[in-house]
């Protein structure tokens, strides 16, 4: 009887975890609150860095614009998008982001970021 428990416990636990990684990633309600809280403070017109890369985060449409050396994220595409490289630590440690005082965004929201450009980026 045990082991029918252990068992099925177990199965709960993967169909759970299958579940939340499934789940499309919402830009309002997942990406915009963690975009809002770590990155507007600089990336918005005026910001240092909006003055810097001319990034603007203030709207979907700015962040999908990208900065004046092109697009930062690639829809569909994690591995190769510069916003995931930044925030995963994966580019050059001098612009790393985000900076400041809130730090890194935890392992968590680098995980919704990743799911939400895999999952093609959208404006939901």
């Amino acid at each position: 009887m045990k082991i029918i428990t252990t068992f099925g416990a177990m199965l709960l636990t993967a169909v759970s975890v299958t579940a939340q990684a499934d789940k499309v990633v919402s830009f309002k309600a997942d990406i915009r609150p963690i975009v809002d809280d770590y990155c507007l403070s600089c990336h918005v017109p005026g910001g240092k860095g909006f003055e810097k890369s001319k990034l603007d985060l203030s709207s979907y449409q700015s962040l999908m614009k990208g900065t004046q050396f092109g697009p930062v994220i690639k829809p569909g595409d994690s591995q190769n998008s510069t916003l995931n490289m930044l925030i995963e630590g994966r580019a050059d440690p001098s612009i790393s982001m985000p900076y400041g005082i809130k730090g890194s965004l935890s392992p968590d929201k680098i995980k919704l970021f990743k799911r939400w450009v895999d999952q093609g980026a959208q404006d939901n």
